[in-house]
């Protein structure tokens, strides 16, 4: 079994900062892309910010110059840093990662979700 679990949300004055935090476990043999989705009420779920195996990003355009992906292989985490934060960026933030386990053909896996909400 594979797990992704996320750390790090919560409440924050607009202008502040989080750092987000999603680690995976599990019998993994390698993890591909990583990703941050959220999701805002009555709004579909959106990409964030993705990150490959070989740390290329790409983020959506409401994010770019705020928000930072980044990843640490040897402890199968990935971050999202989160600055300048807007009302408009409160959501549940998902973690996503594509991973080989052993035994098996890569997948798609997501954690439970940890809310962020940015309000005065």
């Amino acid at each position: 079994q594979v797990q992704l679990v996320e750390s790090g949300g919560g409440l924050v004055q607009p202008g502040g900062s989080l750092r987000l935090s999603c680690a995976a476990s599990g019998s993994i043999v390698s993890i591909y892309n990583m990703a941050w989705y959220r999701q805002a009420p009555g709004k579909q779920r959106e990409l964030v910010a993705r990150i490959n195996s070989v740390s290329s990003t790409n983020y959506a355009d409401s994010v770019k110059g705020r928000f930072t992906i980044s990843r640490d292989n040897a402890k199968k985490t990935v971050y999202l840093q989160m600055n300048s934060l807007e009302p408009e960026d409160t959501a549940v933030y998902y973690c996503n990662a594509d991973i080989r386990r052993v035994g098996a053909p890569s997948a798609d896996y997501w954690g439970q979700g940890t809310q962020v909400t940015v309000s005065s």
